[in-house]
């Protein structure tokens, strides 16, 4: 079981060094996009680390921009073009964290193969409320005085906008775990089909739509699991999930999750420590045998 981390980051790479080392593995390695608005020289030294490359070309990332997509789009081509086996493919933000051991998450998904683990609903049916961002036109990824304006008014005059190619759509949170299976199909698709990419640049919070909808209009949509395998809190109610402390020990232990989101060693850093002794705990307990994989 070889995985491929992807991480898109733009800032803090101590913590990011951290996370790197929690999930070191010998079939493991890590794809790391670095924001191109941000100086990537305090990251250059995580190729120390070994198995650790930078994905180029970079891209200035927007928040809700499809700068985003391009950006993880840009990693899983640098990873498909290694020519390396890997099994699956593992999207983390530069503010994530693992809530178990190395060798249980690589057990998880020699155990769980081929599948796309992410969070989906409908978009007609289920999340109603994110309609607008596909049927109505944004210039996210171009900002410059009054955008916003002619993207509404672009919105006002011409018809609403349709998925091409019939698709029906499908989102939610971005964070996924795919086989490379799976990424190759889409890898393939996209270059036969230029269009989803368009329609998509032009679509608010891409990155919680685009994957997702790509997975389900093919014909392994069965394969989809409704589980990122992240701990997230979205109780505070903003644009950003909570920033998780140790105040949150007990939720993230009893989560049952492999990854958690965010996390700010500036804010609170006993939190990692607390989830690094657990992790060690659980590796004293195995087997010599159960860490050969």
């Amino acid at each position: 079981m070889r995985l491929a981390h992807l991480i898109l980051t733009h800032g803090d790479p101590e913590h990011l060094e951290r996370m790197i080392r929690r999930l070191q593995h010998k079939k493991a390695d890590f794809f790391i996009h670095v924001d191109l608005k941000t100086d990537i020289n305090p990251f250059l030294h995580l190729e120390n680390l070994g198995q650790v490359y930078f994905v180029r070309p970079r891209v200035k990332i927007y928040w809700g921009g499809f700068s985003m997509v391009q950006a993880t789009l840009n990693g899983i081509d640098c990873i498909l073009q290694t020519n390396k086996r890997y099994d699956y493919i593992n999207l983390l933000s530069g503010q994530d964290y693992p809530l178990k051991d190395v060798y249980e998450i690589h057990d998880f998904f020699k155990k769980n193969p081929g599948k796309v683990f992410t969070e989906f609903k409908s978009v007609e049916n289920e999340w109603k409320e994110a309609i607008p961002r596909i049927k109505k036109y944004f210039l996210t990824d171009t900002p410059f005085f009054g955008s916003t304006f002619l993207a509404n008014l672009i919105s006002a005059i011409v018809p609403a906008r349709k998925l091409p190619k019939g698709m029906i759509g499908y989102g939610r949170s971005q964070w996924f775990t795919m086989s490379t299976l799976h990424a190759n199909d889409m890898a393939d698709y996209l270059l036969d089909h230029p269009e989803i990419q368009r329609f998509f640049k032009n679509t608010w919070g891409s990155d919680e739509f685009f994957f997702q909808t790509m997975v389900y209009n093919s014909d392994y949509k069965s394969d989809m699991v409704n589980d990122n395998l992240r701990y997230i809190d979205w109780s505070e109610g903003n644009a950003s999930p909570k920033t998780l402390t140790t105040d949150d020990a007990q939720k993230l232990t009893e989560s049952g999750k492999l990854f958690a989101r965010k996390f700010n060693s500036k804010v609170d850093s006993k939190i990692l420590d607390y989830l690094d002794e657990q992790a060690a705990i659980a590796i004293s307990k195995r087997l010599p045998e159960d860490e050969e994989d």
